[in-house]
Protein backbone atom coordinates (compact mmCIF):
# COMPACT_ATOMS: atom_id res chain seq x y z
CA UNK A 1 0.00 0.00 0.00
CA UNK A 2 2.70 2.59 1.00
CA UNK A 3 5.54 0.95 -1.01
CA UNK A 4 12.77 -10.96 6.38
CA UNK A 5 14.20 -9.95 2.89
CA UNK A 6 11.78 -12.12 0.72
CA UNK A 7 12.38 -11.11 -3.24
CA UNK A 8 11.23 -12.70 -5.89
CA UNK A 9 11.48 -16.32 -6.62
CA UNK A 10 14.48 -16.88 -8.98
CA UNK A 11 14.07 -18.37 -12.30
CA UNK A 12 15.76 -21.48 -11.44
CA UNK A 13 13.99 -22.19 -8.25
CA UNK A 14 10.11 -22.01 -10.39
CA UNK A 15 11.73 -24.19 -12.88
CA UNK A 16 12.90 -26.50 -10.40
CA UNK A 17 9.38 -25.93 -8.38
CA UNK A 18 7.67 -26.96 -11.58
CA UNK A 19 9.24 -29.85 -12.52
CA UNK A 20 8.83 -31.15 -8.52
CA UNK A 21 5.02 -30.78 -9.34
CA UNK A 22 4.78 -33.07 -12.29
CA UNK A 23 6.52 -34.89 -10.81
CA UNK A 24 4.91 -35.24 -7.38
CA UNK A 25 0.85 -35.19 -8.72
CA UNK A 26 1.26 -36.73 -12.12
CA UNK A 27 0.32 -35.56 -15.02
CA UNK A 28 -2.27 -37.42 -15.82
CA UNK A 29 -3.75 -37.47 -12.61
CA UNK A 30 -3.63 -33.97 -11.84
CA UNK A 31 -4.90 -32.83 -15.29
CA UNK A 32 -8.23 -35.09 -15.22
CA UNK A 33 -8.76 -33.79 -11.87
CA UNK A 34 -8.66 -30.08 -13.02
CA UNK A 35 -10.58 -31.17 -16.23
CA UNK A 36 -13.43 -32.57 -14.22
CA UNK A 37 -13.49 -29.69 -12.24
CA UNK A 38 -13.57 -26.97 -14.93
CA UNK A 39 -16.22 -28.44 -16.73
CA UNK A 40 -18.21 -28.43 -13.99
CA UNK A 41 -18.01 -25.00 -13.26
CA UNK A 42 -18.68 -23.93 -16.89
CA UNK A 43 -21.72 -26.42 -17.59
CA UNK A 44 -23.27 -25.18 -13.94
CA UNK A 45 -27.23 -25.00 -13.58
CA UNK A 46 -28.79 -21.71 -14.72
CA UNK A 47 -25.40 -20.15 -16.37
CA UNK A 48 -27.17 -18.50 -18.76
CA UNK A 49 -25.92 -17.66 -22.36
CA UNK A 50 -24.09 -14.07 -23.39
CA UNK A 51 -27.62 -12.57 -24.81
CA UNK A 52 -28.84 -12.95 -21.69
CA UNK A 53 -26.30 -12.68 -19.12
CA UNK A 54 -26.79 -9.49 -17.53
CA UNK A 55 -28.35 -9.04 -14.13
CA UNK A 56 -31.72 -6.80 -14.26
CA UNK A 57 -31.86 -3.87 -16.13
CA UNK A 58 -29.04 -3.12 -18.60
CA UNK A 59 -27.80 0.39 -18.08
CA UNK A 60 -28.01 -0.49 -14.30
CA UNK A 61 -25.90 -3.58 -14.57
CA UNK A 62 -23.21 -1.46 -17.23
CA UNK A 63 -23.21 0.93 -14.27
CA UNK A 64 -21.92 -1.30 -11.76
CA UNK A 65 -19.55 -3.33 -14.00
CA UNK A 66 -18.07 -0.35 -14.48
CA UNK A 67 -17.86 0.65 -10.64
CA UNK A 68 -16.38 -3.12 -10.19
CA UNK A 69 -13.76 -2.82 -13.12
CA UNK A 70 -12.69 0.00 -11.32
CA UNK A 71 -12.70 -1.84 -8.01
CA UNK A 72 -10.82 -4.34 -9.72
CA UNK A 73 -8.26 -1.82 -11.45
CA UNK A 74 -8.69 -3.39 -14.96
CA UNK A 75 -7.23 -0.69 -17.21
CA UNK A 76 -4.19 -0.59 -14.65
CA UNK A 77 -2.97 -3.76 -16.30
CA UNK A 78 -4.91 -4.31 -19.53
CA UNK A 79 -4.08 -0.48 -20.93
CA UNK A 80 -0.48 0.16 -22.60
CA UNK A 81 1.83 3.18 -20.87
CA UNK A 82 1.17 6.29 -23.12
CA UNK A 83 4.08 7.37 -25.27
CA UNK A 84 5.41 10.85 -26.45
CA UNK A 85 6.60 11.69 -29.67
CA UNK A 86 9.35 13.83 -31.11
CA UNK A 87 7.67 17.26 -30.50
CA UNK A 88 6.69 16.12 -26.86
CA UNK A 89 3.02 15.06 -28.01
CA UNK A 90 1.01 12.80 -25.55
CA UNK A 91 -1.03 9.51 -27.11
CA UNK A 92 -2.92 7.66 -25.01
CA UNK A 93 -3.47 4.43 -26.18
CA UNK A 94 -7.29 2.94 -25.92
CA UNK A 95 -8.45 1.53 -22.84
CA UNK A 96 -8.42 -1.91 -22.45
CA UNK A 97 -7.14 -2.80 -25.29
CA UNK A 98 -4.14 -4.73 -23.54
CA UNK A 99 0.09 -4.73 -24.65
CA UNK A 100 1.46 -3.71 -21.20
CA UNK A 101 3.84 -5.29 -20.36
CA UNK A 102 4.61 -6.69 -16.85
CA UNK A 103 7.88 -7.94 -15.48
CA UNK A 104 8.16 -11.28 -13.77
CA UNK A 105 11.10 -13.74 -12.85
CA UNK A 106 10.64 -15.62 -15.67
CA UNK A 107 10.00 -13.39 -18.34
CA UNK A 108 7.83 -10.34 -19.99
CA UNK A 109 4.24 -10.83 -20.22
CA UNK A 110 2.02 -8.72 -21.49
CA UNK A 111 -1.55 -7.84 -20.97
CA UNK A 112 -4.50 -9.00 -23.20
CA UNK A 113 -7.23 -7.15 -25.27
CA UNK A 114 -10.30 -7.46 -23.23
CA UNK A 115 -12.34 -4.98 -25.32
CA UNK A 116 -15.66 -6.95 -26.76
CA UNK A 117 -13.99 -6.79 -30.08
CA UNK A 118 -15.09 -10.10 -31.49
CA UNK A 119 -11.89 -10.77 -32.89
CA UNK A 120 -8.72 -9.74 -31.16
CA UNK A 121 -10.60 -9.44 -28.01
CA UNK A 122 -13.28 -10.79 -25.33
CA UNK A 123 -16.21 -9.93 -27.36
CA UNK A 124 -17.01 -13.61 -28.50
CA UNK A 125 -16.72 -14.59 -25.14
CA UNK A 126 -20.20 -16.12 -23.50
CA UNK A 127 -21.10 -15.16 -19.83
CA UNK A 128 -19.69 -18.99 -18.70
CA UNK A 129 -16.72 -18.66 -20.88
CA UNK A 130 -15.70 -14.61 -19.40
CA UNK A 131 -16.08 -16.27 -15.94
CA UNK A 132 -14.23 -19.37 -16.27
CA UNK A 133 -11.29 -17.26 -17.53
CA UNK A 134 -11.96 -14.92 -14.15
CA UNK A 135 -12.18 -17.26 -11.68
CA UNK A 136 -10.16 -20.51 -13.36
CA UNK A 137 -7.89 -18.33 -15.40
CA UNK A 138 -8.76 -20.55 -18.73
CA UNK A 139 -9.05 -18.33 -22.14
CA UNK A 140 -12.15 -19.16 -23.72
CA UNK A 141 -9.31 -21.44 -26.22
CA UNK A 142 -8.85 -23.84 -23.39
CA UNK A 143 -5.26 -21.93 -22.99
CA UNK A 144 -4.19 -21.12 -19.47
CA UNK A 145 -3.55 -17.61 -17.96
CA UNK A 146 -0.36 -17.06 -16.31
CA UNK A 147 -1.29 -15.89 -12.53
CA UNK A 148 0.09 -12.65 -13.32
CA UNK A 149 -3.72 -12.02 -14.40
CA UNK A 150 -4.82 -12.72 -10.47
CA UNK A 151 -7.47 -15.04 -10.89
CA UNK A 152 -6.78 -16.67 -7.86
CA UNK A 153 -8.08 -13.70 -6.15
CA UNK A 154 -11.22 -13.36 -8.81
CA UNK A 155 -12.47 -16.86 -8.01
CA UNK A 156 -14.27 -15.13 -4.70
CA UNK A 157 -16.06 -12.91 -7.25
CA UNK A 158 -19.87 -13.46 -6.40
CA UNK A 159 -22.16 -14.79 -9.14
CA UNK A 160 -24.07 -11.04 -9.52
CA UNK A 161 -20.40 -8.67 -9.41
CA UNK A 162 -19.77 -11.34 -12.32
CA UNK A 163 -22.22 -10.81 -14.25
CA UNK A 164 -22.19 -7.29 -13.95
CA UNK A 165 -18.85 -6.93 -15.31
CA UNK A 166 -19.64 -9.10 -18.05
CA UNK A 167 -22.48 -6.65 -18.99
CA UNK A 168 -19.75 -3.68 -18.44
CA UNK A 169 -17.43 -5.34 -20.44
CA UNK A 170 -19.58 -6.37 -23.65
CA UNK A 171 -21.81 -3.37 -23.75
CA UNK A 172 -19.97 -0.81 -21.86
CA UNK A 173 -16.64 -0.68 -23.67
CA UNK A 174 -15.40 0.52 -26.71
CA UNK A 175 -13.98 -2.69 -28.95
CA UNK A 176 -10.80 -2.15 -30.20
CA UNK A 177 -9.53 -3.89 -32.79
CA UNK A 178 -6.16 -4.00 -32.16
CA UNK A 179 -4.05 -7.73 -31.41
CA UNK A 180 -1.91 -7.48 -28.21
CA UNK A 181 1.40 -8.12 -27.66
CA UNK A 182 2.33 -11.70 -27.50
CA UNK A 183 3.69 -13.31 -24.61
CA UNK A 184 6.80 -15.41 -25.24
CA UNK A 185 8.35 -16.77 -22.49
CA UNK A 186 11.02 -19.38 -22.39
CA UNK A 187 11.25 -22.62 -21.55
CA UNK A 188 9.75 -24.46 -19.44
CA UNK A 189 7.55 -21.42 -18.89
CA UNK A 190 6.27 -21.25 -22.28
CA UNK A 191 4.29 -24.63 -21.16
CA UNK A 192 0.93 -23.18 -20.47
CA UNK A 193 -0.76 -27.23 -19.59
CA UNK A 194 1.41 -26.74 -16.28
CA UNK A 195 -0.69 -23.78 -15.60
CA UNK A 196 -3.36 -25.79 -15.16
CA UNK A 197 -1.81 -28.16 -12.40
CA UNK A 198 -0.64 -24.86 -10.74
CA UNK A 199 -4.14 -23.65 -10.45
CA UNK A 200 -5.32 -27.00 -9.19
CA UNK A 201 -2.88 -27.02 -6.76
CA UNK A 202 -3.18 -23.28 -5.59
CA UNK A 203 -5.97 -21.26 -6.54
CA UNK A 204 -9.09 -21.34 -4.56
CA UNK A 205 -11.90 -22.39 -6.19
CA UNK A 206 -15.20 -20.97 -4.72
CA UNK A 207 -16.49 -17.50 -4.17
CA UNK A 208 -16.20 -15.55 -0.99
CA UNK A 209 -18.23 -16.89 1.88
CA UNK A 210 -19.51 -14.62 4.53
CA UNK A 211 -18.09 -14.72 8.33
CA UNK A 212 -21.03 -15.17 10.28
CA UNK A 213 -18.72 -14.71 13.57
CA UNK A 214 -18.56 -10.30 11.76
CA UNK A 215 -20.69 -7.65 10.47
CA UNK A 216 -21.81 -6.35 7.31
CA UNK A 217 -19.17 -3.88 6.89
CA UNK A 218 -16.43 -6.20 8.29
CA UNK A 219 -17.96 -8.72 5.46
CA UNK A 220 -17.64 -6.48 2.72
CA UNK A 221 -14.19 -5.22 3.87
CA UNK A 222 -12.79 -8.49 3.15
CA UNK A 223 -14.78 -9.50 0.12
CA UNK A 224 -13.49 -6.47 -1.58
CA UNK A 225 -9.74 -6.93 -0.28
CA UNK A 226 -9.61 -10.92 -1.05
CA UNK A 227 -11.54 -10.86 -4.24
CA UNK A 228 -12.07 -7.60 -6.60
CA UNK A 229 -9.45 -5.76 -4.93
CA UNK A 230 -7.02 -8.78 -5.05
CA UNK A 231 -4.65 -7.09 -2.47
CA UNK A 232 -2.92 -10.58 -2.24
CA UNK A 233 -1.21 -10.36 -5.20
CA UNK A 234 1.25 -7.65 -4.28
CA UNK A 235 1.26 -7.43 -0.86
CA UNK A 236 1.60 -10.97 0.10
CA UNK A 237 5.06 -13.15 -0.26
CA UNK A 238 4.84 -15.80 -2.48
CA UNK A 239 6.45 -19.24 -2.65
CA UNK A 240 8.66 -21.11 -4.43
CA UNK A 241 6.22 -21.95 -7.25
CA UNK A 242 5.23 -17.95 -7.15
CA UNK A 243 2.22 -18.97 -5.49
CA UNK A 244 0.88 -16.71 -3.06
CA UNK A 245 1.20 -17.54 0.37
CA UNK A 246 -2.28 -17.47 2.01
CA UNK A 247 -5.35 -15.68 0.74
CA UNK A 248 -7.61 -14.65 3.31
CA UNK A 249 -6.62 -13.84 7.10
CA UNK A 250 -6.70 -17.20 8.44
CA UNK A 251 -3.42 -17.30 7.02
CA UNK A 252 -0.64 -15.83 9.03
CA UNK A 253 1.30 -14.60 6.08
CA UNK A 254 -1.65 -12.98 4.45
CA UNK A 255 -0.79 -9.86 3.39
CA UNK A 256 2.18 -9.18 5.52
CA UNK A 257 4.27 -7.66 2.38
CA UNK A 258 5.21 -8.99 -0.93
CA UNK A 259 8.32 -7.92 -3.66
CA UNK A 260 7.46 -6.92 -6.89
CA UNK A 261 9.79 -5.56 -9.56
CA UNK A 262 12.16 -4.01 -6.79
CA UNK A 263 8.87 -2.36 -5.39
CA UNK A 264 8.24 -3.77 -1.47
CA UNK A 265 4.24 -4.00 -1.00
CA UNK A 266 4.27 -3.43 2.71
CA UNK A 267 2.26 -5.55 5.73
CA UNK A 268 -1.38 -4.21 5.46
CA UNK A 269 -2.07 -6.06 8.79
CA UNK A 270 -2.44 -4.50 12.23
CA UNK A 271 1.39 -4.76 12.78
CA UNK A 272 2.78 -1.84 14.36
CA UNK A 273 4.67 -0.04 13.56
CA UNK A 274 5.37 -1.20 10.49
CA UNK A 275 2.34 -1.99 9.34
CA UNK A 276 -1.07 -0.33 9.77
CA UNK A 277 -1.51 -0.97 13.55
CA UNK A 278 -0.94 2.59 14.62
CA UNK A 279 -2.94 3.84 11.20
CA UNK A 280 -6.44 5.32 12.33
CA UNK A 281 -9.20 3.56 10.14
CA UNK A 282 -10.03 7.13 8.64
CA UNK A 283 -7.08 7.91 7.09
CA UNK A 284 -6.39 4.33 6.04
CA UNK A 285 -9.58 5.26 3.82
CA UNK A 286 -8.14 8.80 2.71
CA UNK A 287 -4.53 7.17 1.71
CA UNK A 288 -6.91 4.86 -0.50
CA UNK A 289 -8.98 7.80 -1.65
CA UNK A 290 -6.38 10.67 -2.36
CA UNK A 291 -2.90 8.96 -1.90
CA UNK A 292 -2.10 10.94 1.02
CA UNK A 293 -3.62 10.12 5.25
CA UNK A 294 -1.93 10.14 8.34
CA UNK A 295 1.34 11.95 7.06
CA UNK A 296 1.38 8.84 5.04
CA UNK A 297 2.44 9.45 0.92
CA UNK A 298 1.84 6.72 -2.14
CA UNK A 299 4.75 5.88 -4.04
CA UNK A 300 5.98 3.29 -6.38
CA UNK A 301 3.83 1.34 -7.93
CA UNK A 302 0.76 1.79 -5.45
CA UNK A 303 0.81 5.63 -7.50
CA UNK A 304 -1.27 4.06 -10.36
CA UNK A 305 -3.52 2.16 -8.34
CA UNK A 306 -4.44 5.03 -6.64
CA UNK A 307 -4.79 6.83 -9.66
CA UNK A 308 -6.68 4.34 -11.79
CA UNK A 309 -9.09 2.40 -8.87
CA UNK A 310 -9.26 3.48 -5.59
CA UNK A 311 -9.93 7.47 -5.72
CA UNK A 312 -12.79 6.31 -7.44
CA UNK A 313 -14.18 3.92 -4.56
CA UNK A 314 -17.09 5.14 -2.40
CA UNK A 315 -16.60 6.23 0.96
CA UNK A 316 -18.98 2.91 2.55
CA UNK A 317 -16.83 0.57 0.53
CA UNK A 318 -13.24 2.50 1.59
CA UNK A 319 -13.74 2.51 5.36
CA UNK A 320 -15.18 -1.40 5.19
CA UNK A 321 -11.81 -2.13 3.29
CA UNK A 322 -10.03 -0.13 6.11
CA UNK A 323 -11.73 -1.93 8.87
CA UNK A 324 -11.34 -5.70 7.76
CA UNK A 325 -7.49 -4.89 6.93
CA UNK A 326 -7.02 -2.92 10.80
CA UNK A 327 -8.67 -6.33 12.18
CA UNK A 328 -5.73 -8.81 10.84
CA UNK A 329 -3.39 -9.94 13.29
CA UNK A 330 -0.73 -8.18 13.90
CA UNK A 331 2.57 -9.75 12.27
CA UNK A 332 6.17 -9.97 13.81
CA UNK A 333 8.18 -6.79 13.29
CA UNK A 334 11.66 -6.74 14.68
CA UNK A 335 10.98 -2.74 14.24
CA UNK A 336 9.75 -0.24 16.98
CA UNK A 337 9.03 3.23 17.43
CA UNK A 338 9.08 5.29 20.59
CA UNK A 339 8.48 9.32 19.52
CA UNK A 340 7.91 10.17 23.53
CA UNK A 341 11.56 8.24 24.49
CA UNK A 342 14.59 10.32 25.47
CA UNK A 343 16.64 9.40 22.29
CA UNK A 344 13.89 10.74 20.07
CA UNK A 345 13.58 14.14 22.03
CA UNK A 346 17.37 14.30 22.00
CA UNK A 347 17.82 13.45 18.15
CA UNK A 348 14.86 16.10 17.14
CA UNK A 349 16.30 18.75 19.16
CA UNK A 350 20.18 18.33 17.54
CA UNK A 351 18.76 18.13 14.00
CA UNK A 352 16.90 21.74 15.10
CA UNK A 353 19.54 23.42 16.21
CA UNK A 354 22.26 21.22 13.42
CA UNK A 355 24.45 19.83 16.20
CA UNK A 356 24.73 16.34 14.87
CA UNK A 357 27.70 14.17 14.33
CA UNK A 358 25.99 10.97 13.43
CA UNK A 359 26.65 9.30 10.27
CA UNK A 360 24.07 10.53 7.53
CA UNK A 361 22.43 13.31 9.71
CA UNK A 362 24.36 16.49 7.48
CA UNK A 363 23.41 14.29 4.53
CA UNK A 364 19.30 14.25 5.81
CA UNK A 365 19.65 18.21 6.68
CA UNK A 366 21.30 19.27 3.48
CA UNK A 367 18.82 16.52 1.03
CA UNK A 368 15.95 15.68 3.03
CA UNK A 369 14.82 18.19 5.79
CA UNK A 370 13.25 20.58 3.47
CA UNK A 371 10.64 18.71 2.25
CA UNK A 372 10.42 16.28 5.22
CA UNK A 373 11.61 18.70 7.73
CA UNK A 374 13.97 18.30 10.33
CA UNK A 375 11.40 16.50 12.44
CA UNK A 376 10.76 13.90 10.56
CA UNK A 377 6.76 15.42 10.64
CA UNK A 378 6.90 16.12 6.46
CA UNK A 379 4.14 18.32 5.50
CA UNK A 380 0.68 17.58 5.48
CA UNK A 381 -1.09 16.41 2.25
CA UNK A 382 3.04 17.40 0.74
CA UNK A 383 5.50 15.98 2.09
CA UNK A 384 5.35 12.13 3.84
CA UNK A 385 6.31 11.67 7.69
CA UNK A 386 9.36 9.93 8.17
CA UNK A 387 8.92 9.24 11.92
CA UNK A 388 6.72 6.26 12.47
CA UNK A 389 6.24 5.67 8.36
CA UNK A 390 5.46 2.22 8.52
CA UNK A 391 7.49 2.22 4.97
CA UNK A 392 10.83 3.42 6.86
CA UNK A 393 9.79 1.20 9.25
CA UNK A 394 9.40 -1.91 7.76
CA UNK A 395 11.79 -5.12 7.56
CA UNK A 396 12.90 -4.83 3.29
CA UNK A 397 13.65 -1.62 2.15
CA UNK A 398 14.10 -1.73 -1.58
CA UNK A 399 11.34 0.98 -1.56
CA UNK A 400 13.37 3.15 -0.14
CA UNK A 401 16.64 2.74 -1.80
CA UNK A 402 14.48 2.40 -4.90
CA UNK A 403 12.92 6.48 -4.37
CA UNK A 404 16.67 7.46 -3.55
CA UNK A 405 17.95 6.34 -6.90
CA UNK A 406 14.84 6.63 -9.10
CA UNK A 407 12.97 9.15 -7.26
CA UNK A 408 8.95 9.62 -7.46
CA UNK A 409 5.87 11.29 -6.98
CA UNK A 410 2.61 11.55 -5.53
CA UNK A 411 -0.39 10.76 -7.45
CA UNK A 412 -2.79 12.62 -9.45
CA UNK A 413 -6.53 12.54 -8.18
CA UNK A 414 -9.76 14.46 -9.02
CA UNK A 415 -9.15 15.87 -5.25
CA UNK A 416 -6.30 17.66 -3.99
CA UNK A 417 -3.98 17.61 -3.08
CA UNK A 418 -1.63 18.22 -5.71
CA UNK A 419 1.03 15.59 -6.96
CA UNK A 420 4.47 16.66 -5.97
CA UNK A 421 7.93 14.92 -6.81
CA UNK A 422 11.01 13.24 -5.41
CA UNK A 423 14.28 13.88 -6.89
CA UNK A 424 16.33 10.87 -7.73
CA UNK A 425 19.52 11.00 -5.93
CA UNK A 426 21.40 8.48 -8.06
CA UNK A 427 24.20 11.09 -9.06
CA UNK A 428 23.91 12.98 -5.98
CA UNK A 429 25.11 9.91 -3.53
CA UNK A 430 26.81 6.90 -3.20
CA UNK A 431 26.00 3.61 -2.02
CA UNK A 432 27.54 4.50 1.10
CA UNK A 433 25.96 7.79 1.76
CA UNK A 434 22.69 6.26 0.78
CA UNK A 435 22.85 3.76 2.92
CA UNK A 436 23.92 5.65 5.71
CA UNK A 437 21.07 8.38 4.96
CA UNK A 438 18.39 5.36 5.34
CA UNK A 439 19.80 4.54 8.28
CA UNK A 440 20.07 7.66 10.07
CA UNK A 441 16.20 7.79 8.70
CA UNK A 442 15.46 4.51 10.12
CA UNK A 443 17.13 5.20 13.93
CA UNK A 444 15.76 9.13 14.42
CA UNK A 445 13.08 10.32 16.04
CA UNK A 446 12.13 7.38 17.68
CA UNK A 447 12.11 5.10 14.84
CA UNK A 448 14.42 2.02 15.37
CA UNK A 449 14.67 -0.51 12.74
CA UNK A 450 17.80 -2.04 11.06
CA UNK A 451 20.45 -0.71 9.00
CA UNK A 452 20.81 -0.55 5.24
CA UNK A 453 24.27 -1.05 3.88
CA UNK A 454 26.13 -0.13 0.68
CA UNK A 455 25.99 -3.78 -0.52
CA UNK A 456 21.48 -3.34 -0.10
CA UNK A 457 21.70 -0.46 -1.94
CA UNK A 458 24.55 -1.50 -4.68
CA UNK A 459 22.51 -4.77 -4.64
CA UNK A 460 19.17 -2.37 -6.14
CA UNK A 461 20.83 -0.50 -7.75
CA UNK A 462 22.06 -3.35 -9.95
CA UNK A 463 19.01 -4.82 -10.63
CA UNK A 464 17.28 -1.50 -11.71
CA UNK A 465 20.00 -1.22 -13.85
CA UNK A 466 20.13 -4.75 -15.08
Amino acid sequence: MIHARRGWPTVATISAAISATIVVTGIAAAWAVHAANAAHATTQPGAAPSSNAVSGDLAASIKRGAYLAKMADCAGCHTATPTTDANGNLTKPPAFAGSLPMNSPFGTIYSSNITPDPRYGIGAYTYEQFAHALRDGVARDGSHLYPAMPFPSFSKINESDMRDLYAYFMHGVTPVATPAHQTRLPFPFNQRWALGIWAWMFSPNHPYQADAKHDVHWNRGAYLVQSLGHCGACHTPRGPAYEELGYTGSSPLYLTGGTNDHWFAPDLRSTSPSGLGRIPIADVAAFLKQGHGGGLVTFGSMVQVVEDSTQYVDEQDLDDIATYLKSLPPSDSASTYAPNSLGAAQSEDALRTGHVDRPGSGLYLSACARCHQANGQGVEGKYPALAGNPAVLGSDTQSLIRLLIEGGRSPATESEPLPRKMPSFSDQLTDKEMARVLTFVRTTWGNSSAPVTARDVSRVRSALHH
